[in-house]
């Protein structure tokens, strides 16, 4: 398979591979967050946008800690 040639993943594939619902996935979709193609009558999602999509959501160390209370033996 060439360096360019698209592959292509089917909704369900993509949701299992984002361990979400196909639901989930269609909201993130409508919300312009992932990128989908209509083809025909099923949507379809390069794996390139969803590995992209699974990098911007990495959560940076430190920037969870408005959810959880202070003084609770955290070392800091």
């Amino acid at each position: 398979m060439g360096a360019s040639e698209i592959q292509w993943m089917s909704s369900q594939a993509a949701a299992d591979h984002l361990g979400i619902t196909t639901r989930t996935l269609y909201r993130l979709v409508d919300e312009g967050q992932l990128p989908a193609y209509k083809i025909g009558r099923v949507l379809r999602l390069q794996r390139t946008d969803v590995e992209a999509f699974i990098k911007s959501a990495r959560v940076e160390p430190g920037s969870l800690r408005h959810l959880y209370p202070e003084g609770r033996g955290d070392v800091d």
